[in-house]
């Protein structure tokens, strides 16, 4: 998987960070934010070419589980082999997303309550979603076979 410098520019800026003050916090939760966003967007960008060079077979089990997971039609039968191998990339997946959502709550808490350590403990946690969404990246991308 290629290094995503939006991504790695927003890893340094969450690291340095988690060393501010809450004045410093204040002034900067914009930019911070901002890079965050970028980062979330690269990866989204990314994950989303990944998923479409897919297998055929293997992309379309993987809508059937986000159809299934919706709620909106049951999963048809698919190639076992195929659903297998979209299940593990959908996992993935989700862990991610659900890291990702709870890096943002964490920050949303940190701003309200003008509070350094969750703040510091956000940062962390954005860290974290990243470091899982290019997992899950990666474990998408070991299904796709050269051409």
């Amino acid at each position: 998987m290629e290094r995503l410098p939006e991504v790695e520019t927003s890893k340094a800026l969450m690291t340095e960070a988690m060393t501010w003050s809450v004045m410093r916090w204040l002034r900067e939760k914009k930019g911070v934010r901002k890079t965050a966003d970028q980062a979330n967007a690269a990866l989204d960008r990314l994950s989303e070419a990944t998923q479409q060079r897919l297998p055929d077979r293997v992309r379309a089990a993987y809508v059937a589980l986000v159809t299934q997971a919706t709620g909106a039609a049951p999963a048809s039968v698919i190639d076992p082999d195929a659903t297998l191998l979209a299940k593990k990339i959908k996992e993935s997946d989700d862990e991610a997303y659900r890291a990702r959502m709870d890096a943002e709550e964490t920050f949303d808490k940190a701003e309200k309550q003008l509070s350094t350590a969750l703040a510091r403990e956000g940062c962390r946690k954005a860290i974290h979603s990243w470091d899982l969404h290019e997992k899950a990246i990666r474990k998408a991308e070991s299904v796709i076979r050269p051409k």
